[in-house]
């Protein structure tokens, strides 16, 4: 529901603050959108809100540090700060390195001895290189492994990570979960 809204004199965008429709929440969200007709229908793209959209992380079993890492790479994610996201990201996985007690001098080595402390798929093994050469990216003058660090890339990687966080800790809680299903 519209509180006060706002539109250009083209009537293509709006401006207004809005109510949040979760009946728990109310909180007032500033909004910018503008409205395109796409194959006969209008459709809305969000340009602003303010309190930021965020990606939604589940941190139960997962580590304080971790959780607070994480949480700041979504922050900077949701604020536009890629870079800073994606170098949040990277100190995500240090972190669930140090948690994990894999060795190496360096995240690369890190990385390698991973898998001698947790169990995951071969496929999220194999990406947390990736994450590793993203924040190296993002933390160097010149990108060697990326085109770009902007919104898509940020946002592949919190994905990636929230799917290796609930891989390490919380795959085994959603096990229990179901064992306790079973006849007695």
């Amino acid at each position: 529901m519209h509180d006060h809204c706002f539109f250009s004199s083209d009537g293509k965008v709006f401006v207004g603050l809005r109510t949040c429709p979760n009946a728990e929440c109310k909180l007032l969200i500033y909004i910018v959108y503008r409205t395109n007709n796409i194959e006969g229908k209008n459709k809305a793209e969000v340009i602003v809100s303010i309190p930021h959209e965020r990606i939604e992380f589940d941190s139960k079993d997962i580590p304080t540090k971790i959780i607070s890492t994480l949480e700041e790479a979504i922050s900077c994610h949701a604020s536009s700060c890629y870079i800073a996201g994606a170098i949040m990201v990277r100190k995500t996985l240090e972190e669930l390195c140090k948690d994990k007690g894999a060795n190496g001098k360096t995240l690369y080595a890190q990385i390698e001895d991973l898998s001698n402390h947790v169990i995951v798929p071969q496929g999220l093994l194999k990406g947390l290189h990736n994450l590793r050469l993203l924040g190296n990216d993002a933390a160097h003058v010149e990108l060697k492994d990326f085109d770009k660090i902007d919104k898509e890339e940020v946002e592949v990687a919190i994905l990636f990570t929230k799917e290796l966080l609930k891989s390490v800790y919380q795959s085994s809680q959603i096990a229990s979960m179901l064992d306790a299903l079973k006849k007695k």
